[in-house]
């Protein structure tokens, strides 16, 4: 029997979170013992207390992540090092006598590098960790990936890109896998969100709090190209926590300084009834089982988040920016453009639209494909796989 400690970042709520449970829940429990730790608390802890796993929330869990711009890295740098890391000393003394208990120690994200670093030193333990996001190139990211490198045993991408990120900024071939996030089948619908209008309008929706990198205002540009003709035929649900940084270009950062948030840039631009802003949602399933279509607007053109793979699973198309097709496959299972145009973007929601084989043809598909590359059962054989030759 493996003894397995896993350190989730988020718990509260988040993608991450959600990926870790979808895995410890496919889990053959005669095989491995897992205990988790969860920096927030949320509807995770519950979802882990109906399968019966022991789940404890430690908010004192020090992470500290690598950023695009040099400002804002000196500032989280020196937050992390005079604040929150000595903070964490009772947190990291109950984790070094706790440690004896497990054969490994899981870190959920690439954020807790530190924290790895310094269970390296202080036990004989290995440490793996789950890379989910690409790190832009800094002195500060080359740092955090060399600290990944020396002091991690083993390294999980969630995509080839992870990969291919961890390399280009440094780091060695250390013993990794690729394994995409499991997606639970879905096999019933949830009831829809109550907020969410029943009626004939063709809901496209997103998941995603809001940052200028998700580009949630690009929307905005989007409802403007289809204003004139489909301004009562379309309905943007967002779901997500839509403040704004004063720090924002030009007029959303206006818009911050006077207390306002996306909604009321939305509504400044004329726009605002074609949209639905839900803020955070808990069941964000509810939004998709009431939606047609999931965009993802990201202006770093990732098509492979955790909000594509759970709407495709849901049947919906998914409309998207890059390259990388393994998930989104243009006029397959959705579709993908190499940049967010807003004429182009608009053109795509308006066939979905205007038929609804089109809609029921590439939801058919997507599902199909996420149940093949993440299905639940042989995704999480591959963890215990990559946690055994780790432990050794």
């Amino acid at each position: 029997m493996l003894n397995i400690l896993c350190l989730d970042i988020e718990g509260g709520h988040g993608g991450s979170s959600r990926s870790l449970f979808n895995s410890i829940n496919n889990l053959d429990r005669n095989e491995v013992n897992i205990e988790v730790w969860c920096r927030g608390s949320g509807a995770i802890q519950v979802l882990y207390n109906s399968i019966d796993i022991s789940v404890y929330v430690v908010p004192e869990m020090p992470k500290i992540s690598s950023l695009t711009l040099l400002s804002r890295n000196l500032i989280l740098m020196t937050l992390f090092f005079f604040r929150d890391w000595p903070r964490s000393k009772v947190f990291r003394k109950k984790l070094l006598k706790e440690s004896e208990r497990f054969d490994l120690i899981h870190c959920n994200h690439e954020s807790l590098y530190w924290l790895s670093r310094w269970i390296n030193k202080h036990t004989s333990i290995p440490v793996t960790m789950h890379k989910r996001t690409n790190l832009w190139p800094s002195v500060f990211s080359y740092f955090q990936i060399n600290m990944i490198k020396n002091h991690v045993s083993g390294l999980v991408f969630i995509t080839e890109n992870e990969k291919n990120n961890f390399v280009e900024l440094g780091g060695s071939d250390i013993y990794s896998k690729v394994i995409y996030n499991t997606v639970p089948e879905v096999k019933e619908l949830p009831s829809p969100l109550e907020e969410i209008p029943n009626d004939e309008k063709f809901k496209i929706c997103t998941l995603a709090n809001y940052s200028y990198m998700r580009g949630v205002d690009q929307l905005i540009d989007v409802a403007l190209n289809l204003k004139d003709t489909y301004q009562d035929k379309i309905l943007f649900v967002v779901a997500g926590d839509v403040s704004l940084s004063k720090s924002l270009p030009g007029r959303l950062g206006d818009i911050a300084k006077k207390g306002g948030n996306l909604s009321d840039y939305a509504h400044e631009m004329g726009v605002g009834k074609m949209f639905l802003f839900l803020g955070y949602v808990a069941e964000p399933e509810r939004v998709l089982s009431a939606c047609h279509a999931l965009i993802r607007p990201s202006r770093e053109c990732n098509p492979w988040g955790r909000d594509v793979l759970e709407a495709m699973s849901f049947g919906l198309p998914v409309v998207a920016t890059g390259t990388y097709n393994r998930f989104v496959v243009d006029g397959v299972t959705g579709f993908l453009m190499d940049e967010f145009e807003p004429k182009k973007i608009s053109d795509c929601i308006i066939k979905l639209l205007k038929n609804e084989k089109i809609v029921e043809r590439m939801g058919e598909q997507g599902k199909k494909r996420v149940q093949c590359l993440c299905n639940g059962q042989d995704r999480a054989q591959d963890l215990l796989q990559f946690w055994r030759e780790a432990a050794k």
